[in-house]
C-alpha cells in the first residue's frame, strides 16, 4: 500500500496522485506540486489515504509544500489575467480569420505557459496566430484542440434533466457510453431524447445501467412464449422491467385472445441470452450507432 492524496488542477478535472511525505494534508486544502507543465497550485479532493501500489503510476512525486497566503495571491492573479488573455486571443483570431471558437485560457502557476483550449470541424492552421500571441505574452503559447464533449465540460450548463451537467459536476473523466444502456432500459431511441447538450449521448444512461441489466436478466424478451402457473401457454405482450410484471397474450376462446398480467414468478419461460440484447435495425438506430462512432473521436 502507498499513502497518497488526490488533487486537481482544474474544475472537475481528473484526479492525479502525489506523495504527501510527511505531511498530514486535507481535502479542501491547496497545495504546490510538481507535474510534467512545471510547478502547478492544485486543490486537494482526497486526504491522506493509503491505495494500492497497482493504482499508482511511478514515479510518485512529492507535495512541494502547502499553498501560502502568496500562492493564493498569485493563483488569484492567474485567474485575472486569464480573462485579459481570452479577449486578446479572440481578437486575434477575428484578426486571422480562423474558423475556430475559443473556449477557455489556463495559465500556469508559474507563468511559462498559457493554454489556449478552443474547437473546430477540422484541422487549423494556428502558426501564425501563436506567433501573435508570443509576442504580445512574452511566454510559450499552447493551443490545444478539444471535442464537443471536453467543450460543454469545461463551460458546463444545465441538462434536460434540469440539473446541472453531470460532466461539469462530479464526473471527473467521461464513461463509455453506448445505445445499447438505452435499449436496455427501454428509452426512446430518437436522438433528440437521449443526446445532451453536447450533441453526445447522455453520460447518464450510465448510472442505471446495471440495474437494469439485472432486471431484465430476469424477464423474457417481448414476442417470446411463455407458461403461466396454471398452465395457460401464451405470448409475451410488454414487461414492467420496475415492477418485474409481464403482460401476456393468451387464448381464452378458440378465436378470443386476452391480455393477462403476471409476475415474473408466475411465469415459466427460457432466459433471455445476452447476446439477444439491444439487437433492433430500425433507422433510429443505425443513426445513433454512427453517433456513437463519432463520439469515439471527440476524446482529447
Amino acid at each position: 500500500m502507498t499513502t497518497v492524496i488526490g488533487v486537481r488542477f482544474r474544475n472537475m478535472g481528473k484526479v492525479y496522485y502525489f506523495s504527501p511525505g510527511h505531511l498530514e494534508i486535507r481535502a479542501g486544502q491547496h497545495v504546490i506540486v510538481e507535474t510534467a507543465r512545471g510547478i502547478e497550485y492544485g486543490y486537494v479532493v482526497l486526504g491522506n489515504r493509503d491505495v494500492e501500489d497497482s493504482k499508482v503510476v511511478q514515479p510518485l512525486k512529492a507535495v512541494i509544500r502547502m499553498a501560502t497566503e502568496d500562492d493564493d495571491r498569485i493563483e488569484t492573479e492567474n485567474k485575472a489575467k486569464e480573462k485579459d488573455a481570452f479577449q486578446v486571443c479572440q481578437e486575434k483570431i477575428r484578426k486571422h480569420g480562423l474558423e475556430m471558437k475559443l473556449i477557455d485560457v489556463e495559465y500556469t502557476f508559474d507563468n511559462n505557459k498559457i493554454l489556449f483550449y478552443f474547437t473546430a470541424d477540422g484541422r487549423i492552421d494556428f502558426r501564425e496566430l501563436v506567433k501573435d500571441l508570443a509576442s504580445v505574452f512574452r511566454t510559450r503559447i499552447e493551443l490545444r484542440q478539444v471535442g464537443v464533449r471536453d467543450e460543454t465540460k469545461i463551460v458546463g450548463g444545465m441538462g434536460i434533466c434540469g440539473r446541472p451537467l453531470c460532466c461539469h459536476t462530479y464526473l471527473s473523466e467521461f464513461i463509455p457510453v453506448s445505445i445499447k444502456m438505452a435499449k436496455e432500459q427501454n428509452l426512446s431511441l430518437n436522438p433528440t431524447k437521449i443526446s445532451g447538450v453536447c450533441g453526445r449521448l447522455m453520460c447518464c444512461l450510465k448510472n442505471e445501467e446495471e440495474t437494469y441489466e439485472y432486471l431484465n436478466s430476469k424477464l423474457p424478451g417481448i414476442g417470446d412464449v411463455v407458461t403461466t402457473d396454471d398452465g395457460e401457454k401464451g405470448e409475451v405482450h410488454s414487461v414492467n422491467v420496475l415492477r418485474q410484471t409481464v403482460k401476456v397474450r393468451v387464448v381464452v376462446d378458440k378465436d378470443e385472445i386476452e391480455i393477462k398480467e403476471y409476475r415474473v414468478d408466475q411465469l415459466r419461460f427460457k432466459p433471455r441470452r445476452k447476446k439477444d440484447k439491444g439487437q433492433v435495425q430500425d433507422a433510429e438506430l443505425k443513426k445513433l450507432e454512427a453517433l456513437e462512432k463519432s463520439e469515439g473521436k471527440s476524446k482529447l
